[in-house]
């Protein structure tokens, strides 16, 4: 370990007050990438010469930077993403921490250290995110990486790497909060949809037995044949007829 970095005990106590200031995310309800840009602006309180910190998320074989605290640092992610190479990507597909230097590691991802060098980035650290096993993902779930940039050379050492994998075990916990209350979020508004749906299929049944004189089924009926025929969904046939009686549109029936 280099004699430039700050002591080992100063390092345990910043990470420590790091993960306490998590907790606030666990009873936060917020979408998932502000919850991923309050972890990231949490972890660069955690490392001393963290000058930017961004997250990378995987999903359907793409990656993306859902958070960063400096947008100046946006083009090293880039970088990485057009090139399929780079110190983010490769600490998230072998799930193990990567730290670089670019003085070293120029040669194994020129377009990642073309980037880094107009932004005067010479260090930089990237842990694989995990979210913690299940019966779906035994070895646990694959979030991404958290990328750490340093103006500073000689910044990051394995001391370093051991403490972020330390803070992202509990920044997974955080991003499931999040990934939860988004769930219920996107269910309760299609709930809401449903229901909306359901009132307006309801109300135009009744007007078409007004108009026809028939029956709750076979009212049905005709917005169902409708609703074939013009190959559109049953509430918006149920829509349609109904802003035709306020002068919206013409009756579809």
């Amino acid at each position: 370990m280099g004699s430039d970095r700050p002591d080992q005990l100063d390092r345990i106590a910043s990470t420590t007050e790091a993960v306490e200031s998590l907790f606030s995310l666990f009873a936060a309800e917020e979408p998932l990438d502000e919850a991923l840009l309050r972890v990231a602006h949490t972890a660069a309180r955690a490392i001393p010469d963290a000058d930017a910190i961004s997250i990378t998320v995987l999903a359907d074989n793409k990656a993306r930077t859902a958070a960063c605290t400096e947008d100046r640092v946006m083009k090293l992610d880039l970088a990485q993403y057009r090139s399929n190479r780079g110190p983010c990507l490769a600490a998230a597909h072998a799930r193990t921490a990567v730290r670089t230097t670019l003085d070293v590691d120029q040669e194994s991802w020129p377009e990642f250290a073309d980037a880094a060098r107009q932004e005067g980035v010479l260090a930089t650290l990237s842990v694989p995110l995990i979210i913690a096993p299940t019966e779906e993902h035994g070895e646990g779930e694959l979030v991404g990486s958290l990328n750490i940039y340093s103006r500073t050379a000689s910044a990051f050492d394995p001391f370093d790497e051991k403490i972020m994998q330390l803070f992202t075990v509990a920044a997974g916990a955080a991003i499931t909060n999040a990934r939860r209350w988004q769930g219920c979020r996107e269910t309760v508004s299609q709930l809401e949809r449903a229901l909306g749906s359901r009132s307006e299929i309801d109300q135009a049944k009744g007007v078409i037995r007004a108009l026809q004189g028939c029956s709750a089924e076979e009212a049905f009926e005709v917005l169902k044949a409708r609703s074939q025929r013009d190959n559109v969904r049953l509430h918006t046939v149920a829509a349609q007829l109904l802003d035709s009686l306020s002068g919206r549109a013409q009756p579809p029936l």
